[in-house]
């Protein structure tokens, strides 16, 4: 049911509303509840019924039939069953020898990824400690070649070394090279 209503004259706006039943927009949930309902109920009630009898028979055409009723055919024949309770004991134990048996192989593969990890980090770590050493005997060529040695201060003007300070670097230079070149 459309309702409108006007504002006042001055104004030119007009308010719509809808007016339906709340009944409306819950039937299809209503109907989904029932339906599931129903659906439980009958699990609930056909889970205490069993066949206490099967019937197996063959018809004229080879197909195989199983009833819970005689069917009076010649090829018929009653099927015995039996059944044991379920040890839960036995179950318990199935489940936790699985469990641990998956923690397990979690914990080698974790273990074998973690020694994977690190195998990679060594080989990073030896090309950063090849590059290290190529930078340092680069220095040291540059040191070597060089008249003049300098620093830059804090202000990034060059501050020239006098002879003890070069040969200082220089012995810098050599003990870095011999801690990161291997060869």
């Amino acid at each position: 049911m459309w309702s409108c209503r006007d504002a006042e004259p001055k104004t030119a706006v007009t308010t719509i509303t809808t007016n339906r039943p709340r009944s409306w927009s819950n039937t299809a949930m209503n109907t989904r509840h029932l339906l599931v309902g129903f659906a439980a109920l009958a699990i609930i009630v056909s889970s205490g019924v069993y066949a206490d009898e099967i019937y197996k028979w063959t018809d004229k055409d080879g197909n195989v039939h199983y009833e819970d009723r005689p069917s009076g055919e010649p090829t018929e024949e009653r099927l015995q069953f039996s059944y044991n309770r379920t040890n839960r004991d036995a179950v318990t134990q199935r489940v936790q020898a699985h469990r641990e048996s998956t923690t397990a192989r979690k914990d080698a593969r974790a273990e074998a990824k973690d020694g994977k990890l690190s195998a990679a980090e060594e080989r990073a770590a030896a090309k950063e400690k090849q590059a290290r050493c190529q930078n340092y005997r680069s220095k040291m060529e540059g040191m070597l070649s060089s008249r003049r040695l300098y620093r830059e201060d804090k202000n990034g003007e060059r501050v020239y070394l006098d002879d003890v300070q070069k040969a200082e670097a220089r012995q810098k230079a050599e003990d870095l090279i011999k801690e990161n070149c291997s060869d």
